[in-house]
């Protein structure tokens, strides 16, 4: 489930002297669509640089397995056999299911990974600019569903049961992605680093000198303007979701990118999300459930995973806010 984040990042000037001459290296490249920026701490140059990049082969493995553009990807061979046959998968393929079985389960069917015949519809709409037919929506909504998507653990292999069926990993990969670079640099010594996965943030300890990574949020239906506040975190991750970039109009409605697997249509609601979690993938997941659940439901699902959730909602050209109660802790003060 392919969805647009709305997320941006300070520059982070650092406020102290860091000890060793270590500094703050800053690294670019577009990967899964998306640019994904990395900063990370070091006290060599060239180490910073050979480690950036085997971040970024990191990210180009696991684009790999979860890509549903490439269609010699791990997924898409999997999605290839559709109505035949099991298929064993990789460890992190099969990892990555298995947390998006629980999210389904978690969030009453909000995510569902099975949606890739509705959001590949959808994005078709999209580019066309031509509004799916409603029998169209009926048609893929019959391949959409976790029942029919078999897991066999003596052997790590998946069937899709349905001939059609497509699974579509948009709503989590980045955020795990993010989180699996975050690991791997603190195997290799690097302690203070985050990376924007294209808007889905992994972090581990803030710069030597600061309190946190400062991360700004925008408001709703807006590409430019931030909310006045900013988050100070470390250790964290954080996904934002929302419609301004990927949306149709239709008989003066807008529809997002992000589907609801239970009515087949893009959500209507003009908000965005905003999700503090402990882990990438939980945070990229809860940000897309949020956004198709209500508020209250939302809220409580948030609470339930041990994340926090602000919803920042425009009605009647005013932003209204939504959080749990313990958002309130990682704003900047």
């Amino acid at each position: 489930m392919q969805k647009q984040i709305l997320f941006f990042f300070s520059t982070l000037l650092l406020t102290g002297q860091l000890h060793a001459q270590a500094r703050k290296f800053h690294f670019t490249q577009q990967k899964m669509g998306s640019p994904f920026n990395l900063v990370l701490v070091s006290d060599d140059s060239a180490k910073a640089a050979s480690l950036a990049m085997e971040c970024f082969s990191l990210v180009d493995s696991l684009n790999r397995i979860f890509s549903d553009y490439d269609s010699s990807s791990e997924l898409s061979l999997l999605n290839a056999q559709a109505g035949k046959v099991a298929r064993p998968v990789s460890s992190r393929l099969w990892k990555i299911i298995l947390q998006s079985k629980e999210a389904h389960r978690q969030s009453s069917h909000a995510f569902d990974i099975t949606v890739g015949p509705l959001s590949r519809l959808w994005r078709k709409a999209r580019k066309e600019k031509k509004f799916p037919d409603s029998t169209h929506i009926a048609l893929a909504r019959e391949l959409v569903g976790f029942e029919h998507l078999q897991t066999n653990t003596s052997d790590s292999s998946v069937l899709l049961e349905k001939t059609g069926m497509l699974l579509d990993l948009g709503g989590i990969a980045k955020g795990y992605t993010a989180q699996e670079v975050i690991r791997f640099l603190q195997t290799r010594g690097i302690s203070q680093a985050l990376l924007d996965a294209g808007g889905d943030m992994a972090m581990s300890q803030a710069p030597q000198g600061t309190s946190g990574w400062t991360i700004a949020i925008n408001i709703p239906e807006n590409t430019d303007k931030l909310l006045p506040r900013r988050l100070l975190l470390q250790n964290k991750a954080v996904a934002t979701s929302g419609d301004v970039y990927q949306y149709m109009e239709h008989e003066g409605k807008r529809y997002s990118h992000i589907v609801d697997p239970r009515s087949g249509y893009g959500i209507a609601s003009q908000r965005n999300v905003t999700v503090i979690a402990d882990d990438g993938a939980l945070a990229d997941w809860l940000a897309t459930a949020c956004s198709i659940l209500s508020i209250t439901e939302a809220k409580r699902l948030a609470i339930k995973m041990k994340a926090e959730v602000l919803i920042t909602e425009l009605k009647h050209n005013r932003i209204m806010y939504h959080a749990t109660p313990g958002f309130h802790r990682y704003w900047k003060m």
